[in-house]
């Protein structure tokens, strides 16, 4: 079974679609998408500078509407190809509920724009960020983190959780880490999936009354606890509540694995899923589509499966 994983907001670099535009395909695409969002995808994919991107309100359509466009191009150079599921790490659910139906692609676009505005209007309310806490283990992590008033806002699985609240009570932990444990700043604009963000889960709530959902054509896991969700609406819900509760991606990586996982394929800006299958998936092989160029590989993945699988 191989699973698609659609990455979350930190896994843009200046100028990553650039290799994508060769094609006029995904030039439309990106035209079609930036008028979904509200967002000039083209230029903020290919000219814009890390500053730029790194602004909550342009990352996120950034980041969806990359990974849409490389199932698109999956899809078309694997014509029929069996896909065993689909998962997004956070802002990345959205891309992920998009290839599985559960969104239109353009309601998709409209609702991670939404998303991003609300998150960014919350974030401005405090300054806040994230770091990264590889090692220490979970319990040690958490003690540390409420410490210097911290909470986990992902728990990534293989040896590391990202923590979130206030800067100073970043640079504490940074300053004096939990034992056998390195920090490592993150480059978002926000403390996400924590209690700073709930005046944009209230936002969210509003806007998703007149979102329309489909029920998922693919086997869907949730952030929320690792669990597939097979009701459109639910997942929707969900899709809400998780802008300020913890993303558990190491409870979806346990979920692969019980429901026989044989490869993962990362769509765009891929690198961050693929590395943390290789320590919480270990033996699964994995393909990142970071460019057009990656495509055959992940083809050959998705295709190397038994008819069933």
């Amino acid at each position: 079974m191989i699973v698609i994983v659609c990455p979350g907001q930190g896994s843009q670099t200046p100028g990553f679609l650039t290799p994508w535009l060769d094609s006029p395909e995904a030039r439309e695409l990106l035209e079609r998408y930036s008028v979904a969002s509200g967002v000039d995808l083209i230029t903020h994919g290919t000219v814009s500078d890390a500053d730029t991107i790194r602004d909550t309100a342009v990352a996120q359509p950034l980041i969806v509407a990359a990974s849409l466009l490389a199932l698109h191009a999956l899809r078309a150079a694997a014509p029929g190809a069996q896909i065993g599921g689909i998962a997004g790490h956070s802002v990345g659910e959205i891309a992920a509920a998009a290839g599985a139906g559960v969104l239109e692609e353009d309601v998709a676009l409209r609702f991670v724009a939404a998303r991003a505005t609300a998150m960014a209007e919350a974030a401005a309310l405090v300054p806040t960020g994230m770091s990264a806490v590889l090692g220490g283990g979970d319990a040690v992590v958490e003690e540390a983190a409420a410490a210097v008033g911290l909470s986990p806002a992902n728990y990534n699985g293989g040896g590391q959780i990202v923590v979130a609240g206030e800067f100073d009570g970043l640079e504490a932990l940074k300053a004096t880490p939990p034992a056998g444990a390195r920090v490592i700043p993150l480059q978002v604009a926000g403390a996400f999936h924590t209690r700073y963000m709930e005046s944009a889960r209230t936002v969210l709530a509003g806007i998703a009354q007149d979102v329309e959902t489909r029920d998922p054509q693919l086997p869907l896991w949730t952030n929320n606890n690792g669990h597939q969700i097979t009701d459109g609406a639910e997942f929707l819900g969900l899709l809400v509540t998780q802008v300020a509760s913890p993303v558990r991606w190491d409870l979806c990586m346990e979920s692969f694995a019980e429901a026989g996982i044989t490869g993962m394929i990362e769509l765009a800006p891929a690198g961050a899923l693929t590395g943390l299958a290789r320590r919480g998936l270990k033996g699964v092989p994995t393909v990142a589509i970071k460019t057009p160029a990656d495509i055959p590989a992940a083809v050959a993945l998705l295709t190397s499966q038994p008819e069933g699988n």
